[in-house]
Formats: structure tokens, sequence, C-alpha cells
């Protein structure tokens, strides 16, 4: 219980930095290309977290994580070609979108995440969660529908619920990888989707000669999308996909909150309405249980892990309670308990 709850304080630190971005990204767009935005944030989450990467080296720290392996790279490559469509999306709609609206529609992503871990990768998803994600994808509805006598959509919310689905498969990519160590993949996501968006937008002439915004998007991008991804692929080795992603859900309440002061933006009926709804779809998604009798397949692989969680019984130096890294053996085993599709709870149902 006490790695969920920091799995959990870690989700929630993670949507407190993504929350920042969407209102200043609003402030920033006026001088800056939506595609050559996204090419700064990402490339700011990688220059910044390998910086971060290097101080750790020169500490001479002992090395908990386990390295990506040739094994994880298809997901790798997956996740740097989503992250580079995603960004751009939601930049060209938050172009029209009011920053409020945008950071709710974000929400979008929640849905995508779960219905994707269930249907593809199997993650289970109880009554609790459906109901959770109904609630959430009828207030994203509504605020993307304009006028509902007409049921005209706006464009800008489109992209933003595209730029959802993107994220929702890379959410799923990402969790196969949250095994190993978050640091190394958020360097490698960045710097990777960081230079695909900006070849993009070299093409496309769409650079900026604004160096003030320029520094600020690299600095936004190292705080609101590589410290967060970092937090964020943390808590999912925990929590898988489908649940990291409903306690993401106060990102875009965090945004909400600052584009009423940064932007002094109004909020209307509908909005209020919408955000009521999605309140109760995310307090059904983070309080959801989960257990049953379960089997654990015999494995072998490597990852940061300790002694004293009733699933590493191997033996070795290693007292109990200590984290260390290595690779280990997985004997098979039935038991009960509360659990949560973590990386040693991929079980069907």
């Amino acid at each position: 219980m006490r790695n969920r709850y920091f799995a959990v304080f870690t989700a929630v630190l993670a949507a407190a930095l993504y929350g920042i971005s969407i209102p200043v990204s609003k402030l920033l767009l006026v001088e800056i290309s939506p595609t050559f935005m996204a090419a700064l944030l990402y490339l700011g989450a990688g220059f910044g977290m390998l910086l971060v990467n290097i101080v750790r080296t020169l500490r001479n720290t002992v090395r908990l994580e386990a390295k990506i392996s040739r094994q994880e790279l298809p997901y790798i490559a997956g996740t740097i070609a989503l992250d580079i469509a995603a960004p751009i999306l939601l930049m060209v709609g938050l172009k029209t979108t009011a920053a409020t609206s945008a950071s709710l529609l974000n929400n979008f992503e929640i849905v995508t995440t779960s219905l994707i871990a269930l249907l593809v990768f199997k993650e289970a998803v109880g009554r609790r969660m459906w109901v959770a994600i109904i609630l959430i994808s009828f207030s994203t509805i509504i605020l993307s529908v304009q006028d509902f006598s007409n049921l005209n959509f706006s464009i800008g919310s489109i992209f933003i619920i595209l730029a959802a689905v993107c994220w929702g498969f890379e959410n799923n990519f990402t969790r196969m990888l949250s095994i190993k160590d978050p640091l190394q993949i958020v360097v490698v996501k960045g710097l990777g989707s960081g230079t695909g968006a900006l070849i993009i937008a070299i093409l496309f002439k769409e650079l900026s000669n604004s160096l003030i915004s320029i520094v600020y998007a690299l600095l936004l991008g190292f705080v609101a999308y590589g410290l967060s991804i970092y937090f964020y692929i943390s808590a999912q080795r925990e929590l898988g996909a489908a649940r990291t992603c409903a306690y993401y859900a106060a990102a875009p309440f965090i945004g909400v909150i600052l584009s009423w002061v940064i932007l002094q933006e109004m909020v209307s009926g509908s909005f209020l309405m919408a955000l009521t709804i999605m309140l109760v779809g995310s307090y059904l998604a983070i309080t959801e249980t989960h257990c049953h009798i379960h089997a654990h397949l015999g494995a072998i692989h490597e990852h940061r892990h300790n002694h004293s969680d009733n699933h590493h019984d191997h033996v070795h130096q290693h007292e109990l309670g200590i984290e260390h890294n290595h690779a280990h053996a997985h004997e098979r085993l039935t038991h009960d308990h509360e659990h949560l599709p973590d990386l040693h709870h991929k079980h069907t149902h």
C-alpha cells in the first residue's frame, strides 16, 4: 500500500506539472508556430532530463534502474512517432480553443488510454472504471459541441481530441517501458520526438526568431513535459496505464485554474457542467479497487525492486526493503490480494 500511495502522489505531481503547459503554451503560441512549439517542448524535456542524467552520473550514485534493452526498441519507436503527432495536434487545436476548455478536453486521454489498455493490452477495467470513462467521455462532448441544436463541432476541439487519442496509444506503449529507467526513457522520447517535430517545422518553414519565447518554451518543456513524464512513468509501473491516467485527470483542473488567473478567460455554463461531470468521473476512477485470486507465470526480467512486496522471494545478500537492480527469476505463484495492473499483474480476466 505504501508503494501505491507513493505512485498516486507521483501521478498527481506529474499532472500538476503538466497542468502548467496549456495556459503557458497559449501565450507562447502568439510568437511560435504549433509545430515549432511542439518541437521545443520535447527538446526542452529531452535536454533538461539529459542534464539531470549527467549530474546523476557525475555524482557516482548507484544505478538502481534497468537500462533500455533491444527488446523495448519497438515501443520506443512507437512512442516517439506518437509524441511527434500528439503535441502538434494539441498546439493546432489550442490556437482556436479556449485554454480552459482545452485543459478539460485533454482528459479524453483517460478514455482512449483505458479503452486501448483493455482491448489491445488486456488490462483489467472494472465496472466502476467504465462508469468513470462514460462520464468523462460525456463531459468532453459537452465541451466539444458549440451548438447542440445543430451539433456543430469546434474544429479546435477535434484536434485536441485527436491528440488525446495519440497520447492514449502512447501511454500504453510507455507502460510496456515502465519497468526500465524512467529518466533514460524521457531523454530518448524527448530528443527523438523533439527532433522529429523540429524537422517538420523546418520543412514547412515554421521556425520563430523570438529568442526569449524559444527559451521560455524549452524551460516549459523541461518542467511540464520532462519532469511530468518522468513522474508519470514512475507511477505507471505500480498503477498500470488506465489508472495512472485517471489520477492524471488532475492536470486539466490545474490548467483551468491557471487559465483563469493568467488568461482571465470567461467560464460558460456548459463548461461548469462539464467540469462537475468530469470531477465525478475522476473520483470514481481514483477510488476503484481490484481484488481476486490470480496466478503469476514464471518469468525472468530486470528492474528496480526490493524483497518486501511478496513478489520477489529470490535469495541473495540484499536485505528486506533495500532497493536494488539485477536480472532475477519469478517462480509460478497463485494468491489473493488487492492489486493493480502493474508490471507483475498483467494477467487476463
